[in-house]
């Protein structure tokens, strides 16, 4: 069985623990940038989702308060009340095209067409329409967005109905339809009742925009949001509207740089949106590349879905950027392996050259050789054993000396007494090895416990450094432990079997709460809050890292401060809980409390409503500090009805396993 050399044996120790350690390094930190950078992204699709859901409604309430606006003008009045339609189309032509708007119809009180303004357009037909029916029920303006069909586009104008027609164009992922091209038309409408000089409902003016093929919204979304940022010769930002599934108005281009009209939504995406009605926040394939997208419904005024709002960034910038940061971890890790794989090299050499020497020294003292000296310098503990030898080896050679010349003057005296004579130098030469060897073994000892010693403090560095729930603790901890064990065989005198002193303590949990409210008093004076502490007495002890759970308590009362800004009651109960044995501690407060839909993210990290006053990693570094204490933390919580957050700490703990050899 071939015998590993010490400096094989600290190279491998040393090169074992470095690539763990990299290797770990690098997954976790790629693992987090990655994570980082598409919650980033989504939280930015979010927020542009917001933004183009304004500018689609601020586009509905323009077109709506140019028709009301129009309803209410004079010369409307005027004309039919002098029957005088003509001259009336014109004035509300030239409304229709300096406004933008695709139709502008008025309809008399019973829903039968005066006249359209558009050319060659017919009249005397009745408007089968919900958004007109409600305005001549509730005599008041109304918006919102209406599908209709061709026969209704062919009557405003064949145009319209033409622009209407889209046909349809494959892609992959996209959800199966029958149909090979959409005829029905969205558009934007508004109508107003208008009323004569009388006050009596005479009709209702409608006008609306047609957003097949227009542009002009998807294209302002883009140029709010994304400004024209271009990432390879693409947009990196893009908009689109749906009729139902099928685009009809977005700046998303296909393989041939056009706009994708007529291009449908994938399948995954339908289902959620249109099927069950739910925003889809996340990474999605449209077109042709992959995007991080936010789709919502758009719903009539009947609440019922008829097509989709969408937003999406590129998601090739996110993933060069993981994929760099992935290489210069890499790059990092192999430099850092090099050297320190080089300095662990010299380092081991250094030592073992130099018990190399000694060894050989000792081999020469064996053998009878008592003037070989080694050379080296005191410098270190190695050096010092080495100055310890050569003293050794001189005391040994003059001891040599005088009993050589004591046997030569007593050499007749002493001749009956050979046999007491050669015991005394048996047992004297036999001492002097023992001596030597001891003074030897003791400077071994002394020289091996500087590295070992190095190894030990430098492990306890690197595992102070580390969470405590962290996997390369167990790792550190058996360094710790088998670097001990050599010290105590190579040195029985020398202890390094003694643990780094553990994080948690026995603590009274009343202590920790009634210290944090201490620590935080002028704060809560400052805030106008009064605090109730109702803590039950006689808790048991708890193992506790009391530095972590004051944080804990510190942040929930920050937080708890933070919404009363005008006052108001904190509350910290302890108590234990009969149901499963452990002691709840809740701290309730009077303040505004969490919206539903915050309720769910407050321990996100990064997750904050306090804008740029906050971080948004307290409560989460309290989770984790809590979860790593094997407790769990609740919250309670509404809108104006203050929040209580309750924490469940056990009372008893698992002994960890006794360690081999102890």
């Amino acid at each position: 069985m071939a015998r590993w050399s010490l400096r094989s044996k600290l190279i491998l120790n040393f090169s074992m623990v470095i690539i763990v350690g990299m290797t770990l390094s690098v997954i976790i930190g790629t693992h987090l940038v990655g994570s980082t950078l598409v919650n980033q992204a989504q939280d930015k699709v979010r927020l542009d989702l917001n933004s183009a859901r304004e500018v689609y409604r601020g586009e509905s309430e323009r077109i709506r308060d140019v028709v009301r606006l129009t309803a209410l003008r004079y010369f409307i009045k005027e004309a039919l009340q002098e029957g005088a339609l003509e001259r009336l189309r014109g004035e509300l032509t030239a409304i229709r095209v300096r406004e933008g708007l695709d139709v502008l119809t008025l309809v008399n009180d019973e829903g039968v067409v005066l006249l359209r303004t558009r050319q060659g357009a017919d009249h005397g037909d009745v408007i089968a329409g919900k958004l007109i029916d409600r305005v001549l029920a509730r005599k008041a303006p109304l918006v919102g967005t209406e599908i209709l069909t061709t026969q209704r586009l062919e009557k405003e104008s064949p145009e319209l109905a033409e622009r209407a027609r889209i046909r349809l164009v494959s892609t992959p992922r996209e959800h199966q339809r029958g149909e090979s091209e959409e005829t029905d038309g969205m558009m934007i409408t508004a109508a107003a009742p208008v009323f004569d000089y009388d006050g009596r409902l005479a009709g209702v003016l409608a006008g609306g925009r047609l957003l097949n093929r227009d542009h002009r919204i998807v294209d302002q979304v883009k140029d709010i949001v994304y400004r024209g940022e271009r990432y390879r010769d693409k947009d990196i930002g893009t908009a689109t509207i749906f009729l139902e599934d099928v685009r009809i108005a977005t700046n998303v281009m296909n393989a041939a740089g056009d706009r994708a009209i007529g291009t449908r939504v994938s399948q995954e995406v339908y289902d959620q949106v249109i099927g069950r009605g739910q925003s889809w926040i996340g990474r999605a394939f449209v077109v042709n590349d992959w995007y991080i997208t936010a789709y919502e419904p758009i719903r009539d005024i009947d609440e019922r879905i008829v097509g989709m709002l969408y937003v999406g960034l590129l998601e090739a910038p996110y993933v060069d950027v993981k994929n760099r940061v992935l290489l210069i971890f890499l790059g990092i890790a192999f430099v850092s392996i090099v050297l320190l794989a080089v300095i662990a090299f010299l380092t081991t050499s250094r030592i073992v050259n130099r018990l190399g020497e000694l060894s050989v020294a000792t081999g020469k003292v064996a053998s009878g050789d008592l003037t070989y000296r080694v050379h080296m310098k005191a410098d270190d503990e190695i050096g010092c054993l080495g100055i310890s030898f050569n003293r050794m080896t001189d005391e040994l050679h003059k001891a040599n000396k005088r009993y050589q010349s004591l046997m030569t003057t007593l050499e007749d005296k002493v001749r009956e007494k050979t046999d007491q004579l050669r015991q005394t130098q048996d047992q004297l030469i036999q001492t002097e090895k023992l001596t030597s060897l001891g003074r030897f073994a003791a400077g071994i000892a002394h020289e091996v416990n500087n590295p070992l010693t190095s190894i030990l403090l430098n492990g306890h560095l690197i595992a102070e450094r580390l969470d405590d729930d962290d996997p390369l603790q167990e790792h550190l901890r058996l360094i710790v432990a088998e670097t001990a064990r050599c010290g105590t065989i190579v040195k029985g005198l020398l202890d390094f079997s003694r643990q780094t002193p553990p994080q948690k303590v026995p603590a009274n949990i009343n202590e920790v709460v009634e210290k944090t409210l201490l620590l935080l008093k002028s704060q809560i004076i400052m805030q106008q809050v009064t605090v109730t502490a109702e803590l039950e007495e006689d808790l048991p002890e708890l193992q506790l890292d009391v530095g972590q759970m004051q944080q804990v308590f510190a942040n929930m009362v920050l937080n708890a401060l933070d919404a009363m800004p005008e006052g108001g009651r904190l509350i910290f109960r302890t108590r234990m809980s009969a149901a499963d044995g452990t002691i709840e501690i809740s701290i309730a407060d009077t303040g505004r409390g969490i919206s539903r839909e915050h309720l769910g993210k407050i321990f996100d990290p990064f997750f904050t409503t306090k804008g740029t006053a906050g971080t948004g990693l307290g409560l989460s570094v309290s989770y984790g500090i809590v979860q790593r204490h094997g407790g769990t933390i609740e919250v309670d919580s509404a809108p104006k009805a203050g929040t209580t957050m309750i924490i469940h700490l056990p009372v008893g703990e698992k002994k960890p396993p006794s360690k081999r050899g102890d």
